[in-house]
């Protein structure tokens, strides 16, 4: 491990980060929050520690993928640490590691909050909330890689250590070319929907915070009933279309960008991610007719709205989907488990994995009748090479059984079994709300320390596709 190298790019994102905390400042003097002066404080400190860690480590050598998973793993952890300084400075979040939790589930776009009433925070804190989500969206690493040249040595390896999905996808030879090319997608989509959002009634302020959420599949709203709130048809169709946008490969939207709009046909992995939608909209709408939604464009709005921010990852909300059926209520049980698709903002295990274990167990029940048949695991029309499918099976694996673990030490620590299950399964897909005490109109305040301090470990492990930091426990991985 080449500790000075890790240290100076550990220091060189901190110094990103007190420029970011000082992008909230002008909406607390605009609306003389009382908030400026924490987050002044907060950016000198990460500033600080920053200018430390960057001018005090120096290395000549490159970048290896050992270095790349300490520093995307531990600058995640730096940035929850630093990033809730605001919360804590000006008491709008007096515990440190209520303020942490915050933070982290704003920087993994989990959306999972200790907030009881979100309305009461200033205003730049809640802008703060939502641009932890857009930064951690598509990844800090990313867009570091994007603006600051330093890290454009052995970049690949921070790549692969922090974008989601089973593959990274390289639209340009050089790793920051395609780092500037996915940004340039991801500032488009959210510049177009702060637009329809304010022709819908939107302020700017409340506007941009939900299109940073949507974008981000993170969850975080202004309003403590959520999209809710607005009791707006035409808000609620424009964030369902943004959220389905954003659990799409950001690849696909550049291709579409540049006329390619048959990459959407040719992607298998955005096919099942369309028919998995429909199917479970459609379903819902019937669940959910007799739940006194009134009439049947009411029910298909809020099922399409319940569908695809839970499959995204998102966590906004219309309804009180606790309130549905018990069938609707498993369906968006099992879609907290797919997520988005590889590529995409979206957290859970992600859309081509699962179709790709669909895939492994038919190849597997056709090789029994059949043992001398050549037949081999395709994604589309390109094979799946067995590394890949054995980082699948693994992941699943891991998946489940940090899973089930947690939530056996979630219940350890007083929750009842179903809130236990629910709330790590929503921070380890990142996605906000579950069920029980963690419900849609609920928050995990009432969640003890130790149980916040497990939540948190599991939205950082999901976000960064468990590898990233499971690596870390390994002795080996320190050793020479």
């Amino acid at each position: 491990m080449n500790i000075l190298l890790t240290g100076r790019i550990l220091g060189a994102l901190l110094l990103f980060l007190a420029t970011a905390l000082l992008i909230p400042v002008p909406f607390s003097l605009w609306y003389d929050d009382g908030a400026a002066l924490a987050l002044l404080a907060a950016a000198t400190t990460s500033l600080a520690a920053g200018a430390v860690l960057f001018l005090n480590c120096r290395s000549n050598k490159e970048l290896s993928l050992r270095e790349g998973f300490a520093i995307v793993s531990f600058g995640w952890l730096f940035y929850a640490f630093f990033g809730a300084l605001p919360y804590v400075i000006s008491g709008a979040i007096p515990s440190y590691l209520d303020a942490v939790f915050e933070t982290m589930s704003g920087f993994t776009t989990t959306g999972s909050t200790i907030l009881v009433n979100i309305e009461r925070l200033p205003e730049s804190l809640l802008f703060w909330r939502a641009l932890t989500h857009w930064l951690g969206g598509m990844g800090i690493i990313v867009l570091s890689l994007a603006i600051l040249p330093m890290l454009g040595v052995g970049g690949m390896q921070l790549f692969k250590a922090e974008v989601p999905g089973p593959t990274t996808d390289r639209l340009k030879p050089r790793i920051q070319d395609t780092a500037k090319l996915l940004w340039g997608v991801y500032v488009l989509l959210t510049a177009a929907e702060t637009l329809l959002l304010m022709y819908g009634g939107m302020n700017f302020f409340e506007a941009i915070c939900h299109s940073f959420a949507t974008l981000a599949t993170g969850g975080f709203s202004t309003r403590n009933a959520s999209v809710a709130a607005f009791d707006s048809p035409y808000i609620d169709w424009v964030i369902i279309v943004f959220m389905f946008l954003a659990g799409i490969n950001f690849s696909l939207h550049y291709h579409a960008l540049r006329g390619r709009f048959q990459e959407y046909r040719r992607n298998e992995e955005f096919l099942a991610y369309v028919g998995i939608t429909l199917v479970v909209t459609i379903v819902l709408t019937f669940l959910t007719l007799d739940t006194g939604h009134g009439s049947l464009a009411t029910s298909l709005r809020d099922s399409a709205f319940q569908t695809v921010s839970i499959l995204t990852t998102t966590g906004f909300g219309t309804a009180d989907y606790e309130l549905w059926p018990v069938l609707a209520q498993y369906l968006l049980v099992f879609l907290m488990f797919i997520g988005g698709c590889a590529g995409s903002t979206g957290g859970g295990m992600k859309v081509a994995r699962i179709l790709l274990l669909f895939k492994h167990a038919q190849v597997s029940v056709f090789r029994l009748v059949h043992p001398r048949a050549v037949r081999l695991v395709k994604l589309g029309a390109t094979p799946v090479d067995r590394e890949v499918m054995q980082s699948i099976l693994g992941f699943f694996a891991l998946f489940m059984g940090i899973f089930v673990a947690a939530s056996f030490m979630l219940a350890a620590t007083g929750l009842d079994l179903v809130s236990a299950a629910a709330a790590v399964i929503a921070t380890l897909s990142n996605i906000g709300p579950g069920l029980g005490s963690v419900g849609p109109t609920d928050n995990f305040s009432h969640v003890s320390d130790p149980g916040k301090g497990i939540l948190i470990f599991c939205m950082l492990a999901g976000r960064l596709e468990l590898f990233t930091v499971l690596v870390l426990f390994f002795p080996s991985f320190w050793r020479k």
